[in-house]
């Protein structure tokens, strides 16, 4: 996909709206995997300190039960095909697609079932890291072509050293994998504005996503104006490619109308339910693919640009389906059902109570500015700001260009520039609806992140070539790079100092503009999400707890705690306890919804006095009760 840009057949204008930014060279290939590299090698240097959030040892049970299909389909094929045996291992977490547990799974199987090179659940969370490691490799090789070197390093590097970010990259889950793949995917698209065949690219990476998870299906509804817009400035002056175009809206509409009557006709039920091979419910798609298809084939002949605008939503629409069919084979058998299923799971999904200055937020509506507010307060200062600085510059030239006598005054916004803000801005305005469930602290936005990145990288670009300007005048020999250089020091060290002083305790980090971890408890913030911060006492609790105690952790999940003894994180004659009132010892994870919680704590201990805990800059994160008088304990 790196290869030179093709150029337009000859006679074909190009694209005004769209330079074609130059090519990138060896030496940034090398740094884009050099990037890569490093990224993953400090995730996995990193990863033995890190939790397990509620959700990963889940995943990582749904992995290994994944594997062992797989051992069952090279054992005997005949009886892995089955819709039972696909049931039996497939079934667990089904509510999610299966790539990156898919990916987990067979990552544990080879690496520590079979060769025994790294611990468990390092074993499972290599694929994580790799999907972490593209984000920056990406970021460089998109933002070296359309800003320039100096914002595509500093892009990549303020991506990882995001505290938050960084942690969530050490884990075997999907949203850092989500942003990976919702970039790849518009990285794809950008690309196949340039070739011919960029739209199977395109195509296989949405495919990706959506297999990643179900936020995925939103990024056509971000591409899509892009492609019309673009396809419909390419096709003036050709009434040939403008026909085109418009057969290929009577197309698409017509088959919206026939869905629509098919669905008011049969009814939902009806209409999931004869939903098969043989069914006017699939020709209809392939009716509608087949003569799309052919109209873009045709497209291609009058306008080249035109074609590749358009041509990757025809992609996405065919193969991102096959994908996900192909890599789900819990979908196999039943694939409309089971869908339909995965997706009215997603409708329906429940809310998890969060703290947000000084409210506990239960139920809908939420607050409109939650998400950037949020995002102000988690996000270190002197990386936020360039994001802002860079978002805002492009936001403010759009609106100057809507203004006949501002036009003038300011340099119009590219299409380039335009696809990397409305993606930087696309996570954020789907979450900060506030209808919609808020369960996941930062990570429902993460898709948002790295085009914000490539923003602040363009702002900091800016302010590097300003600065070398000024001072060449009384420097003539003097290189950007030594402007940048202080610069990426100033802005990227507070992160870095800040990551530091968190890891591995990533989910409670709070920036310079909530007055760090103790300012964000003063103002009634969430100090932490999930419970993954237990790590802190469990050294304490191995040392101090009696042989065979029972031990009630409060917000772990059995999954985890399982996880944690096989791990060696936990001594493995410790027995889990339901509650306080069965418990010996117990873990309390500060959290402002579950202070009851610490009441009962103390009823079943009798005392209010903790034994232990831990707090980051001096913040409570995790308490430890221990019953007093526990009884001839043997201690270990």
């Amino acid at each position: 996909m790196e290869s030179a840009p093709e150029a337009p057949p000859p006679g074909e204008p190009g694209s005004p709206e769209r330079e074609v930014p130059p090519a990138l060279s060896t030496r940034d290939r090398y740094a884009a995997w050099g990037l890569f590299g490093a990224t993953f090698a400090a995730l996995f240097a990193t990863e033995g300190a890190v939790g397990f959030v509620r959700d990963e040892s889940v995943y990582f049970a749904a992995a290994e039960s994944y594997a062992n299909w797989f051992r069952l389909l090279f054992r005997a094929p005949e009886l892995a095909l089955g819709d039972g045996a696909i049931v039996r291992s497939w079934e667990v977490n089904h509510e999610h697609p299966v790539l990156m547990k898919t990916l987990f799974g067979l990552s544990h199987l080879l690496f520590h079932d079979e060769l025994g090179w790294v611990r468990d659940a390092a074993a499972f969370r290599i694929p994580a890291f790799a999907a972490a490691a593209l984000i920056p490799a990406l970021l460089y090789l998109m933002g070296a072509r359309l800003f320039g070197r100096t914002a595509a390093l500093f892009a990549a590097a303020s991506f990882v050293l995001v505290p938050r970010q960084f942690f969530h990259g050490h884990l075997a889950a999907f949203d850092i994998p989500m942003a990976a793949t919702w970039l790849l995917t518009v990285y794809a698209f950008w690309r196949a504005q340039e070739l011919d065949r960029g739209w199977i690219w395109t195509g296989l990476a949405f495919g990706l996503a959506i297999a990643t998870k179900h936020n995925g299906f939103f990024i056509p509804v971000v591409l899509a104006p892009f492609a019309v817009w673009r396809a419909a400035r390419a096709a003036r002056g050709s009434p040939s490619a403008g026909r085109a175009l418009e057969l290929l809206a009577i197309a698409v509409a017509a088959a919206a109308v026939l869905y629509a009557i098919l669905a008011w006709t049969l009814g939902p039920s009806r209409f999931q339910e004869q939903f098969t091979l043989i069914s006017p419910q699939l020709t209809l798609y392939l009716l509608v693919v087949g003569a799309t298809g052919w109209i873009l084939w045709g497209l291609r002949r009058e306008s080249r640009v035109a074609f590749r605008a358009l041509a990757p939503l025809w992609g996405m629409a065919v193969l991102g389906p096959a994908v996900l069919y192909a890599h789900w084979p819990y979908l196999w058998h039943h694939p409309v059902d089971r869908v339909a299923w995965w997706m009215a799971f997603h409708l329906q999904h429940n809310n998890y109570t969060w703290f947000y200055l000084g409210r506990l937020l239960r139920e809908p509506p939420f607050p409109l500015e939650y998400v950037v507010v949020v995002t102000a307060l988690t996000v270190p200062v002197s990386i936020f700001l360039p994001m802002v600085l860079g978002f805002f510059s492009v936001a403010g030239r759009a609106v100057a260009m809507a203004v006949p006598r501002w036009r003038s005054l300011w340099r119009a916004v590219t299409f380039d520039e335009a696809l990397v803000a409305v993606n930087a801005l696309a996570s954020i305005a789907i979450i900060s609806d506030p209808s919609v469930p808020h369960f996941g602290g930062v990570k429902h936005w993460f898709p948002s992140m790295p085009f914000l990145s490539l923003l602040a990288g363009a702002s900091v670009a800016r302010a590097t070539a300003a600065g070398a300007s000024w001072l060449r005048p009384r420097w003539p020999r003097l290189r950007e790079a030594w402007v940048a250089a202080p610069l990426f020091t100033l802005l990227l060290v507070p992160a870095l100092v800040g990551l530091w002083r968190v890891h591995p305790y990533g989910t409670s980090f709070y920036g310079e503009l909530a007055g760090g971890i103790p300012g964000a408890a003063s103002l009634g913030m969430q100090r932490q999400f999930w419970s993954n911060n237990v790590t802190g006492v469990l050294g304490w609790i191995d040392e101090h707890a009696p042989r065979g105690a029972r031990l009630y952790l409060h917000e772990v999940n059995g999954f985890s705690f399982r996880d944690y003894q096989r791990n060696g994180m936990l001594r493995p004659d410790l027995v889990p306890a339901g509650g306080p009132e069965d418990a010996d010892l117990a873990a309390y994870q500060y959290h402002q919804e579950f202070r009851e919680q610490e009441m009962n704590i103390w009823q079943a201990f009798g005392t209010t006095r903790p034994v232990a805990g831990l707090y980051v800059d001096e913040t409570p994160q995790i308490v430890v009760f221990s019953r007093p008088q526990q009884g001839a304990g043997e201690e270990p």
